[in-house]
């Protein structure tokens, strides 16, 4: 099968916005957006419902006029206060959560919609290869409900990609698929997003799904970009509490630094660049957590309160003591490590994984 063409990665940003605001009525939805995506490269928008993801989409999409600021795709501006360029011109190609695929047509028909203004035999040869691509060349007269649910969000895939656009929407596009199939059609997406090196942007509320998908993750909340950067940097280093609590769990600790530390019921965690004397709130991920032979240095005593398998690792419910009082904090622990409910065993902290935030941050 002849490839289709990739497009040239010049190193210029294929879409970009700057300063986007957008309200519905009194109720701001979106405030000061700013992001660049380059060809080949796939950003994740994530965050809780209503922090303006999809109205976001729809901005980029020319779904929604824009109210302020403005939308730059390949060095023209397609949207802003002034000028609004329509969505069936920007040369955006969009996969919803629900396929929407026209049932009346067969997948061949659906996957050659969007090339309107071409000879029929040309539309024909794009829509097989495309099907060819996604693994359904064979299925290219089936009608759409003859097809699993992961076959059809193959084919809106491969429509979305057939008139070979300059950048692709996902609107969570994986929701309403069962797990493992799920993690097929990730894996069969980037895949393919590769191969055209096509600049996408896929809106999910799966923090997973995101640090799967994405080369680099906006994390919204109230309208705004909390944290910008890769998978490795919002996880290893989140520059606010919610940040580190919406990409993992976490176990929380309130203290006061004094001489450059805060006590927790795991030791002293050391506090850079805060001031003496004010309060911070410690978070510490579960498997940062460790368990170590009796007698090892910086260990405190802990008791299993409960343990549960996960497969390869193992979950745990465990009570310190500390200033008094019983606090019980949640570790993951590798699954051939022994531990049993009621048991004592030594634990410390992990050097990554515990992040030190004033308090109220």
């Amino acid at each position: 099968m002849r490839p289709l063409p990739a497009l040239e990665a010049t190193g210029a940003d294929r879409v970009a916005t700057e300063g986007l605001c957008h309200a519905f009525g009194s109720h701001r939805v979106l405030q000061d957006i700013s992001f660049s995506v380059q060809p080949g490269e796939l950003l994740c928008l994530v965050g809780p419902s209503g922090c303006g993801k999809s109205t976001l989409l729809r901005l980029l999409a020319g779904l929604e006029h824009v109210q302020a600021g403005r939308i730059v795709i390949d060095g023209e501006v397609v949207g802003d206060a002034q000028h609004h360029k329509l969505p069936e011109v920007r040369g955006v190609g969009l996969v919803f959560q629900d396929f929407a695929l026209f049932p009346h047509m067969s997948l061949a028909e659906n996957v050659a919609f969007g090339l309107a203004g071409r000879a029929r035999a040309e539309r024909r040869r794009i829509a097989l290869e495309m099907l060819g691509r996604v693994g359904l060349a064979e299925r290219a007269d089936d009608m759409p409900h003859r097809l699993s649910g992961g076959q059809q969000q193959r084919v809106a895939l491969a429509r979305a990609l057939a008139p070979r656009p300059r950048l692709v929407l996902l609107d969570e596009p994986f929701s309403n698929l069962d797990v493992r199939l799920r993690q097929r059609m990730r894996a069969d997406t980037l895949a393919l997003l590769e191969e055209m090196q096509t600049a996408a942007i896929l809106v999910t509320h799966d923090p997973e799904e995101a640090m799967y998908m994405a080369d680099r993750i906006a994390l919204l909340n109230e309208g705004r970009i909390v944290q910008l950067g890769t998978p490795a940097s919002l996880y290893r280093a989140p520059v606010t509490p919610y940040a580190a609590e919406f990409f993992g769990d976490v176990n929380r600790c309130a203290g006061i630094v004094r001489g450059g530390a805060v006590a927790t019921p795991l030791g002293p965690v050391q506090a850079p660049g805060i001031e003496e004397g004010a309060a911070v709130e410690v978070l510490v991920r579960p498997e940062a957590i460790e368990m170590e032979e009796a007698g090892f240095p910086g260990t405190v005593p802990a008791r299993v309160e409960s343990v549960h398998l996960l497969g390869s690792a193992s979950t745990a419910t465990l009570a310190v003591q500390h200033a008094g009082q019983t606090l019980r904090l949640h570790a993951h622990f590798p699954s051939g490590l022994y531990c049993v409910d009621g048991c004592e065993l030594r634990v410390r902290l992990a050097k990554d994984g515990v992040f030190v935030f004033r308090a109220g941050s």
